[in-house]
This record gives structure tokens, C-alpha cells and sequence, in this order.
């Protein structure tokens, strides 16, 4: 297995190359899914969710085709009445791009957009942990997403 940074540096390039770089979705690994994946020599990521405005999904990085590091989570627009998932995802992307530039996917950010602010804590290190993201409008809770994951050990 290779050495956690390596890991959280490969995570952090496959992060930001897919969801939040407009990478290319792939074809559905399972029926409904939304895939969008990243490669880099021996290392693979795959990003796969269910729905939309209320989502659950997954991601894994293989390396040399084994798996090594997952991540679950499901996200929700609590307040329909003041952000709308369209609003959500530009917020989210904006905020994970400032994240990512700093060379990292983990620990608290907070991070103001005309749409609301966004806000994240987590907990861990790449090899475990756990988080939530929210974003807030006009004081209020408006949507939110919970994640974990961590290393995968034989």
C-alpha cells in the first residue's frame, strides 16, 4: 500500500479533476448510477451517486487494481425555499476548489459565496474519518452533507 500522503495527494488530484473540475461522467457501473472517474498510472478513482437534489454515493481509489480508500455519503437540500441543488453544486464547487488548492480535502473550511456559506468540519485523517458540509443562507441551515471513509485493510 502506499504511503498516506501519496494517497491523500492522489485524492485531493482525482477530486478536484472529477465532480469539481467538470470531469467526463462515465458510463453507469450500476443501473441509475452517476459515475465519473479519474486515472493517473496505477492509481483509479471512482466518484458513483444516486439522485440529484437528495443524493447518496460512494467513492474508491484502487491502486494496482486493489482497492485502498473509500468514502460514503448523502447529501440533501434541507431548504428548498432558499437554495436550490443548481445554487448548491456552484457553492460546493467553489469552496472544494479553494480546499483543493491548498492541497487537501480534509478540515475545516469555511468559505463565502453570493449563494450562502458554505461550511465544513471533519474529523480524522485520510486514513480515517468523518465530516459534515452545510450550507447556510440567511442564517439558516439550507442544505447539508455527511461523509466518512477512510483506508480499506484486508
Amino acid at each position: 500500500m502506499p504511503e498516506t500522503a501519496m494517497l491523500n495527494e492522489f485524492v485531493v488530484e482525482a477530486k478536484a479533476a472529477s465532480y469539481v473540475g467538470g470531469g467526463v461522467p462515465r458510463p453507469p457501473c450500476r443501473p441509475g448510477s452517476h459515475d465519473i472517474g479519474y486515472e493517473r498510472g496505477d492509481w483509479r478513482y471512482l466518484d458513483s451517486y444516486f439522485g440529484g437534489t437528495d443524493f447518496a454515493g460512494q467513492e474508491v481509489v484502487w491502486f494496482a487494481d486493489e482497492p485502498i480508500w473509500a468514502m460514503n455519503y448523502f447529501g440533501w437540500v434541507i431548504a428548498p425555499d432558499l437554495i436550490d441543488a443548481s445554487a448548491a453544486g456552484t457553492v460546493i464547487k467553489a469552496a472544494l476548489s479553494a480546499l483543493y488548492r491548498q492541497g487537501r480535502f480534509l478540515g475545516g473550511i469555511e468559505f463565502d459565496h453570493p449563494f450562502g456559506r458554505y461550511v465544513d468540519r471533519s474529523e480524522g485523517g485520510c486514513e480515517r474519518f468523518s465530516g459534515h458540509e452545510c450550507i447556510m443562507v440567511d442564517g439558516r441551515k439550507a442544505y447539508a452533507f455527511d461523509y466518512r471513509g477512510g483506508l480499506i485493510i484486508p
